[in-house]
């Protein structure tokens, strides 16, 4: 008489990532998929989606929601931003709160901290000390006391997520919290993020790099349209910004400024593609969009 198949348990489960902006939290995640899926730099208000990433093996899937950078609201986009934090921690299977060991422990880690406590009820907390890769022995040391006295996490793991050092531990004591359950993707599949989405952040992103001030956060990107064309595909994209003076600094003098943001995106979209890609930019000023809520659902800013 055959035995019956002996189907393996698989774990799946969703994991929130908090933490202040710039420490490093889209980093961590494309170290933990091992590919990029979220934007980085190191201007705050980098992320402002909730972009689930999905890591995985043959039996167990881990989600990861890289939360908008934990703020005080300040306008509409800035609220959205907040109440997406506690909704999606409030369903998620464990929350992962990062701090930057270089910077150490601040105010804005500890109101963190606070709404941890208030939002996760029985939810396992996870604490990573990122950026130990700029930090010395003693300064790594005291950032790990000090994130021990956050009192939020039952364990705390230093990594440096541009290395990756630190990362597989992260990465298995995560799985370890997952609840049994069906994998909640196909095994491929390593972002909820639509093409548009992520081609429009990839062009945001080079923005990013190359401003200064208040431009990174008045600067949104709408993608118009992908289009094949023989060999290559045609994107075009508009890039909405608030100010005159804005617009002027991202085209600059005889259009370099634009012209370096298209180059550089460009190559990003044909990585991401795998396809030669024509990218054609404008700019556009429109007045306080980050207080236009119509506009933000169009973008899918929730």
């Amino acid at each position: 008489m055959s035995q019956p198949l002996q189907v393996p348990e698989t774990r799946s489960g969703f994991v929130a990532l908090a933490g202040r902006p710039n420490v490093g939290k889209s980093t961590l995640i494309n170290a933990i998929v091992g590919q990029k899926i979220a934007i980085t730099s190191d201007k705050p208000q980098t992320t402002r989606r909730a972009i689930r990433a999905v890591a995985g093996g043959p039996d167990w899937q881990l989600v990861l929601v890289d939360l908008p950078g934990v703020q005080r609201p300040r306008d509409a986009l800035t609220e959205r931003m907040q109440r997406r934090v506690e909704s999606e921690l409030a369903d998620a299977d464990a929350a992962l709160m990062v701090v930057n060991a270089d910077q150490g422990i601040g105010p804005g880690d500890r109101f963190i901290a606070e709404l941890l406590r208030k939002a996760s009820g029985s939810t396992p907390v996870v604490l990573a000390v990122n950026k130990v890769d700029l930090t010395s022995r003693a300064k790594t040391l005291e950032a790990l006391s000090d994130a021990e006295s956050l009192d939020v996490a039952d364990e705390i793991f230093p990594v440096s997520a541009r290395k990756g050092s630190g990362v597989p531990g992260l990465t298995d004591h995560l799985v370890s919290l997952l609840p049994s359950g069906p994998l909640y993707y196909d095994l491929r599949t390593r972002s909820d993020q639509s093409e548009s989405t992520m081609l429009a952040e990839l062009v945001r992103e080079q923005v990013l790099i190359r401003t200064r001030d208040e431009v990174p956060h008045a600067v949104e990107v709408e993608l118009e349209s992908i289009v094949p064309d023989g060999d290559l595909i045609r994107v075009d994209a508009v890039v909405l910004v608030e100010t005159e003076s804005q617009k002027g600094i991202l085209i600059g003098a005889g259009g370099k400024m634009i012209k370096a943001i298209g180059t550089g995106a460009r190559r990003g979209i044909e990585r991401e593609l795998g396809s030669h890609v024509h990218l054609s930019l404008s700019v556009k000023v429109r007045k306080h969009w980050r207080a236009d809520e119509r506009l933000l659902d169009r973008l899918g800013i929730e």
